[in-house]
């Protein structure tokens, strides 16, 4: 966990280390010198130096979920940075409010955040399909950058897939990985799991599977073809047999009886849906089972 967590600290760097304060100040527009310092990197920023938005919807924030989002700040970091758009000394969040409450209930001093500045939408997406050809990003680094693009940026996955030169289904399937919890995003972030161990475990509707799946990666050192194939037997779990006796007709379970009375084994009747065609299983257990039946044929 500590390999996470010095990973996360690479990631951000914080605002005393790019700019003088005197210059944070200035720094509010894409225009503005230093503004390629902010604009699609990831920087920890102070909680102290954040404030809410006053237009945001949202106006009630669960008090439990806040303090389950709470410990798993404490104990697995922010997986996904806040947005903020800078406002002189401070910042306003964009997104991301409930991590930042989040984080203050974890005792957290500072956030990694990404910073908007006004007129950097043509700054931003540079540096953003930039970052996509860094060869040292995580797959879950990735996936937010295409998330990026597409919501802050506003492009198509069309467009997305000529601009970075990947297929849209890459795109689509990176992006998935945003929605594993994020214990399995960690996981994926500290080089445990691949990202194809990922796209397994997502490909799972039920969230108790995909933490099923994921322990059994751990636990049993699966390969990715492995978890695929594990994946698909959670999916088509084993269906007890139905019997046909609920639908049969009386006259074929008249004739079930009669059978095995005779024969002295287990009869069923099996038949088709318009009841016209069929078959008679007979259960014998041993060889002489087998010839008291065929006794009664000679």
């Amino acid at each position: 966990m500590q390999f996470m967590k010095d990973k996360k600290r690479a990631m951000g760097r914080g605002l005393g280390a790019i700019l003088s304060a005197e210059s944070k100040a200035s720094v509010n527009s894409a225009t503005d010198e230093g503004a390629d310092k902010f604009v699609g990197n990831i920087v920890e920023v102070a909680l102290e130096d954040i404030y809410p938005n006053a237009s945001q919807p949202r106006t009630y924030f669960d008090e439990k979920a806040l303090e389950d989002l709470a410990q798993s700040i404490k104990n697995l970091g922010i997986i996904q940075p806040i947005t903020l758009r800078k406002d002189g000394n401070k910042f306003e969040i964009i997104s991301g409010e409930r991590r930042f409450r989040a984080s203050k209930i974890a005792g957290l001093e500072t956030v990694p955040a990404y910073i908007r500045l006004v007129n950097d939408q043509e700054l931003l997406e540079m540096a953003l399909v930039e970052n996509i050809q860094r060869e040292d990003l995580d797959a879950i680094e990735i996936a937010l950058t295409y998330q990026r693009l597409l919501e802050e940026i506003g492009m198509t996955q069309e467009n997305l897939s000529q601009r970075v030169g990947k297929e849209r289904s890459t795109i689509t399937n990176s992006i998935r990985l945003l929605r594993l919890n994020p214990d399995v995003q960690n996981a994926i972030r500290s080089g445990e799991i691949s990202a194809g161990h990922g796209r397994a475990i997502i490909s799972l509707d039920d969230a108790e599977k995909q933490d099923e799946l994921f322990k059994k990666i751990i636990k049993n050192n699966l390969s990715v073809r492995q978890a695929e194939q594990e994946s698909n037997l959670l999916k088509t779990p084993k269906k007890s047999i139905q019997k046909n006796k609920a639908t049969l007709p009386n006259h074929f379970k008249k004739a079930e009886k009669n059978l095995a009375d005779i024969l002295d084994v287990k009869v069923e009747i099996k038949t088709s849906a318009n009841g016209k065609k069929g078959k008679i299983v007979l259960d014998f257990k041993n060889e002489e089972e087998l010839e008291n039946i065929l006794s009664h044929f000679k």
